[in-house]
């Protein structure tokens, strides 16, 4: 089993903070994408969208999309909980997680791609599209700061893949110019703390 992984990615990191959460070592390959090696063989064998990260296990099967590898790796070690406890509580964790994918991190990552010298000549870029984007996810960042309120997590007392994605998605954002406004105190609480946990390094 090995994990092509990306260090600076948002969606490698997810997966790289689930499995630091569950205690899990798993071997890692680093795809260069500054070289364009996603967009080579062999890795678009493997994965002819291109993306990181990529599973491959054993016996040849490939996951690719963060969420799929963390449930892999959730049922193979369902300790500690990471996609929630029971009916309610698992349905709770899989609406934030979707929440906050669609309409926090994609937002955040468009409003990259269309606005950033970065991804000049890489990307088609509409920067118009881009200041739309950025907009969404400041003001989806407002709604977001009610609903935390002074909870510790999105999902009642534990720390779970939803906060890991809205925590990588928040770092994207800081990184590439859509910060979380600094009146919005409790959204910035709760980022604080979720960045202090050991696991937000991996």
């Amino acid at each position: 089993m090995k994990l092509h992984d990306l260090k600076a990615g948002t969606n490698p990191r997810r997966v790289r903070i689930f499995l630091a959460e569950k205690g899990i070592t798993v071997p890692t390959v680093q795809v260069d994408m500054m070289a364009g090696e996603n967009r080579a063989q062999p890795y678009l064998a493997l994965n002819p969208l291109g993306t990181m990260p990529l599973l491959e296990l054993d016996d040849g099967t490939v996951l690719t999309e963060s969420v799929a590898i963390c449930r892999y790796f959730d049922e193979r070690q369902p300790d500690p909980p990471m996609f929630g406890v029971g009916l309610q509580e698992r349905a709770q964790v899989e609406m934030w997680n979707r929440r906050l994918e669609l309409e926090l991190q994609m937002p955040i990552q468009h409003a990259f791609v269309h606005l950033s010298p970065f991804w000049a000549g890489r990307r088609p870029q509409v920067p118009a599209y881009g200041e739309v984007a950025r907009a969404r996810a400041l003001e989806v960042m407002g709604w977001l700061d009610t609903e935390i309120g002074t909870r510790p997590f999105f999902v009642g007392e534990r720390y779970t893949v939803a906060d890991i994605t809205a925590q990588c998605a928040l770092l994207l954002g800081r990184n590439t110019g859509t910060p979380i406004p600094a009146a919005l105190v409790n959204l910035t609480r709760w980022f604080a703390e979720v960045s202090a946990r050991p696991t937000a390094r991996a």
